[in-house]
Protein backbone atom coordinates (compact mmCIF):
# COMPACT_ATOMS: atom_id res chain seq x y z
CA UNK A 1 0.00 0.00 0.00
CA UNK A 2 1.41 3.59 -1.07
CA UNK A 3 1.46 6.26 2.01
CA UNK A 4 -2.00 8.39 1.97
CA UNK A 5 -0.15 10.83 4.31
CA UNK A 6 2.82 11.74 4.19
CA UNK A 7 4.31 14.21 6.86
CA UNK A 8 8.36 15.46 6.91
CA UNK A 9 9.79 17.32 9.12
CA UNK A 10 6.77 19.34 10.55
CA UNK A 11 7.36 21.44 13.09
CA UNK A 12 5.08 24.83 14.52
CA UNK A 13 5.53 26.61 17.71
CA UNK A 14 3.51 29.05 19.92
CA UNK A 15 5.70 31.87 21.54
CA UNK A 16 8.67 29.98 21.98
CA UNK A 17 6.64 26.44 22.79
CA UNK A 18 7.59 23.67 20.52
CA UNK A 19 4.71 21.84 19.89
CA UNK A 20 4.91 19.84 16.84
CA UNK A 21 8.82 19.26 16.73
CA UNK A 22 10.33 17.91 13.55
CA UNK A 23 7.70 15.04 13.45
CA UNK A 24 7.66 12.91 9.98
CA UNK A 25 5.64 9.74 9.42
CA UNK A 26 3.22 8.53 6.81
CA UNK A 27 -0.04 6.52 6.99
CA UNK A 28 -0.85 4.21 3.99
CA UNK A 29 -3.74 4.47 2.22
CA UNK A 30 -6.60 1.85 4.23
CA UNK A 31 -4.92 1.81 7.42
CA UNK A 32 -6.04 2.35 10.55
CA UNK A 33 -2.97 4.23 12.32
CA UNK A 34 -2.97 5.52 16.28
CA UNK A 35 -1.35 9.00 17.33
CA UNK A 36 -0.84 8.62 21.03
CA UNK A 37 0.99 10.33 23.83
CA UNK A 38 0.20 12.19 27.21
CA UNK A 39 -1.81 15.28 27.18
CA UNK A 40 0.34 18.23 25.59
CA UNK A 41 2.22 16.14 23.31
CA UNK A 42 0.98 17.85 20.15
CA UNK A 43 -1.72 15.27 18.99
CA UNK A 44 -4.07 17.59 18.37
CA UNK A 45 -1.85 20.57 17.69
CA UNK A 46 -0.60 18.06 14.49
CA UNK A 47 -4.19 17.60 13.20
CA UNK A 48 -4.34 21.74 13.23
CA UNK A 49 -1.29 21.22 11.11
CA UNK A 50 -2.95 19.03 8.80
CA UNK A 51 -6.02 19.84 8.37
CA UNK A 52 -4.86 23.78 7.84
CA UNK A 53 -6.15 25.11 10.56
CA UNK A 54 -2.35 26.05 11.74
CA UNK A 55 0.06 27.49 9.17
CA UNK A 56 3.70 24.96 9.97
CA UNK A 57 6.61 26.78 11.13
CA UNK A 58 8.56 24.23 8.98
CA UNK A 59 8.13 21.15 7.07
CA UNK A 60 5.74 19.59 4.26
CA UNK A 61 2.23 17.55 4.42
CA UNK A 62 1.55 15.53 1.43
CA UNK A 63 -1.57 14.45 0.66
CA UNK A 64 -1.98 11.12 -2.43
CA UNK A 65 1.60 12.45 -3.78
CA UNK A 66 0.47 16.62 -3.72
CA UNK A 67 1.64 19.18 -1.33
CA UNK A 68 -1.19 20.49 0.94
CA UNK A 69 0.83 22.91 3.10
CA UNK A 70 -0.61 26.18 3.43
CA UNK A 71 -3.70 25.31 1.78
CA UNK A 72 -7.29 26.76 3.35
CA UNK A 73 -8.91 24.36 5.64
CA UNK A 74 -11.93 24.06 2.97
CA UNK A 75 -9.62 23.64 -0.10
CA UNK A 76 -7.50 20.11 2.22
CA UNK A 77 -11.74 19.00 3.11
CA UNK A 78 -12.49 19.11 -0.48
CA UNK A 79 -9.01 17.66 -1.76
CA UNK A 80 -10.22 14.28 0.61
CA UNK A 81 -9.57 14.96 4.65
CA UNK A 82 -12.29 14.91 6.94
CA UNK A 83 -11.83 15.64 10.95
CA UNK A 84 -13.60 15.92 14.31
CA UNK A 85 -12.98 17.60 17.42
CA UNK A 86 -11.76 16.83 20.55
CA UNK A 87 -14.28 19.26 22.06
CA UNK A 88 -16.84 18.59 19.21
CA UNK A 89 -17.92 21.66 16.78
CA UNK A 90 -21.87 21.15 16.36
CA UNK A 91 -24.34 23.67 16.19
CA UNK A 92 -26.28 22.70 19.51
CA UNK A 93 -29.60 24.47 18.92
CA UNK A 94 -30.43 23.00 14.96
CA UNK A 95 -31.47 19.59 14.84
CA UNK A 96 -29.45 16.63 14.17
CA UNK A 97 -30.56 16.71 10.41
CA UNK A 98 -29.38 20.06 9.88
CA UNK A 99 -26.09 19.68 11.49
CA UNK A 100 -25.46 16.99 9.17
CA UNK A 101 -26.94 18.32 5.83
CA UNK A 102 -24.96 21.61 6.50
CA UNK A 103 -22.26 19.76 4.88
CA UNK A 104 -23.67 16.99 3.32
CA UNK A 105 -26.15 19.67 1.06
CA UNK A 106 -28.33 17.18 0.22
CA UNK A 107 -31.26 15.21 2.32
CA UNK A 108 -31.45 11.79 1.35
CA UNK A 109 -27.32 11.94 1.91
CA UNK A 110 -27.90 13.57 4.84
CA UNK A 111 -30.12 10.72 5.94
CA UNK A 112 -28.18 7.52 4.80
CA UNK A 113 -24.89 8.78 6.81
CA UNK A 114 -27.33 9.32 10.09
CA UNK A 115 -28.17 5.96 9.04
CA UNK A 116 -24.74 4.79 9.14
CA UNK A 117 -24.02 6.58 12.49
CA UNK A 118 -27.23 4.65 14.38
CA UNK A 119 -28.97 8.26 14.76
CA UNK A 120 -32.02 8.09 11.81
CA UNK A 121 -34.51 8.02 14.01
CA UNK A 122 -32.98 10.84 15.90
CA UNK A 123 -32.69 13.05 13.34
CA UNK A 124 -35.46 15.44 13.92
CA UNK A 125 -34.07 16.18 17.77
CA UNK A 126 -32.06 18.84 18.89
CA UNK A 127 -28.39 18.13 18.68
CA UNK A 128 -28.17 19.87 22.04
CA UNK A 129 -30.56 16.78 23.64
CA UNK A 130 -28.13 14.37 23.34
CA UNK A 131 -24.79 13.74 25.45
CA UNK A 132 -21.06 14.02 24.55
CA UNK A 133 -20.59 10.99 23.54
CA UNK A 134 -23.76 11.20 21.14
CA UNK A 135 -22.91 13.97 19.93
CA UNK A 136 -19.77 13.04 18.73
CA UNK A 137 -21.46 10.84 16.44
CA UNK A 138 -23.23 13.43 14.86
CA UNK A 139 -19.88 14.84 14.20
CA UNK A 140 -18.33 12.07 12.73
CA UNK A 141 -21.21 11.57 10.61
CA UNK A 142 -20.82 15.24 9.15
CA UNK A 143 -17.23 14.63 8.91
CA UNK A 144 -18.14 11.56 6.59
CA UNK A 145 -20.12 14.09 4.27
CA UNK A 146 -17.64 14.88 1.98
CA UNK A 147 -16.50 11.76 0.99
CA UNK A 148 -13.25 11.91 2.64
CA UNK A 149 -10.24 9.86 1.57
CA UNK A 150 -8.85 10.23 5.09
CA UNK A 151 -10.67 10.61 8.01
CA UNK A 152 -8.51 12.33 11.46
CA UNK A 153 -10.67 11.35 14.87
CA UNK A 154 -9.67 13.47 17.23
CA UNK A 155 -10.40 11.66 21.07
CA UNK A 156 -13.62 9.84 19.66
CA UNK A 157 -14.01 7.81 22.38
CA UNK A 158 -14.13 10.48 24.97
CA UNK A 159 -17.19 10.19 27.62
CA UNK A 160 -17.74 7.01 26.29
CA UNK A 161 -18.70 3.50 28.72
CA UNK A 162 -17.18 0.40 28.09
CA UNK A 163 -20.05 -1.00 25.47
CA UNK A 164 -19.81 2.40 23.23
CA UNK A 165 -16.32 2.18 22.93
CA UNK A 166 -16.33 -1.38 21.87
CA UNK A 167 -19.11 0.05 19.11
CA UNK A 168 -17.02 2.58 18.10
CA UNK A 169 -14.07 0.29 17.06
CA UNK A 170 -16.79 -1.75 15.09
CA UNK A 171 -17.88 1.71 13.38
CA UNK A 172 -14.55 2.56 13.27
CA UNK A 173 -13.65 -0.73 11.32
CA UNK A 174 -16.68 -0.83 8.82
CA UNK A 175 -15.90 2.91 7.76
CA UNK A 176 -12.45 1.82 6.95
CA UNK A 177 -14.17 -1.64 5.21
CA UNK A 178 -17.14 -0.73 3.60
CA UNK A 179 -16.31 3.02 2.54
CA UNK A 180 -12.74 2.59 2.18
CA UNK A 181 -11.69 5.73 4.45
CA UNK A 182 -7.93 5.46 5.82
CA UNK A 183 -8.38 6.65 9.37
CA UNK A 184 -5.69 8.42 11.68
CA UNK A 185 -6.83 8.07 15.18
CA UNK A 186 -5.61 10.33 18.17
CA UNK A 187 -6.83 8.58 21.48
CA UNK A 188 -5.89 7.87 25.46
CA UNK A 189 -8.33 5.10 25.55
CA UNK A 190 -5.97 2.37 25.03
CA UNK A 191 -7.63 -0.51 24.22
CA UNK A 192 -9.66 1.24 21.30
CA UNK A 193 -6.18 2.49 20.01
CA UNK A 194 -4.49 -1.30 20.42
CA UNK A 195 -7.66 -2.93 19.40
CA UNK A 196 -8.72 -1.19 15.52
CA UNK A 197 -5.32 0.77 15.24
CA UNK A 198 -2.55 -1.27 12.54
CA UNK A 199 0.18 0.58 13.44
CA UNK A 200 0.93 3.46 16.22
CA UNK A 201 2.62 6.52 15.91
CA UNK A 202 3.98 8.45 19.49
CA UNK A 203 4.06 11.88 20.21
CA UNK A 204 6.06 13.17 23.65
CA UNK A 205 6.54 16.67 24.05
CA UNK A 206 5.92 17.50 20.47
CA UNK A 207 8.47 14.78 19.10
CA UNK A 208 7.79 11.56 17.76
CA UNK A 209 9.26 8.83 20.09
CA UNK A 210 8.05 6.06 18.91
CA UNK A 211 6.22 4.33 15.67
CA UNK A 212 5.11 0.46 15.00
CA UNK A 213 2.42 -2.03 15.28
CA UNK A 214 0.68 -2.04 18.95
CA UNK A 215 2.80 -4.80 20.30
CA UNK A 216 5.68 -3.19 19.58
CA UNK A 217 4.36 0.27 20.70
CA UNK A 218 3.22 -1.15 24.11
CA UNK A 219 6.18 -3.04 25.36
CA UNK A 220 8.58 -0.07 23.99
CA UNK A 221 10.71 1.19 27.21
CA UNK A 222 9.93 4.77 25.69
CA UNK A 223 6.66 4.72 25.35
CA UNK A 224 6.29 3.36 28.78
CA UNK A 225 8.38 5.88 30.43
CA UNK A 226 6.80 9.06 28.69
CA UNK A 227 3.19 7.48 30.05
CA UNK A 228 5.32 7.93 33.57
CA UNK A 229 5.25 4.23 34.08
CA UNK A 230 1.96 3.08 33.25
CA UNK A 231 1.48 0.05 31.16
CA UNK A 232 0.16 1.47 27.95
CA UNK A 233 -1.72 -1.72 27.78
CA UNK A 234 -4.31 -0.26 30.79
CA UNK A 235 -3.45 3.78 30.68
CA UNK A 236 -6.89 5.41 30.41
CA UNK A 237 -7.54 9.26 29.25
Amino acid sequence: MAPLLEVHELTRSFGGVVAVDRVSLSVETGQIAGLIGPNGAGKTTFFNLVTGLYAPDSGEIVLAGESIRGLAPHLIARRGVGRTFQAGQLFTSMTVHDNVLLAAENPARTRELLDYVGLAAAAERPAASFPFAAQKRIELARALAFGPKLLLLDEPASGLNHQEVEELGSLIRRIRGELRVTVLLVEHHMNLVMGVCEVVHVLDFGRLIANGTPSEVRSDPTVIEAYLGVEVSDAAA
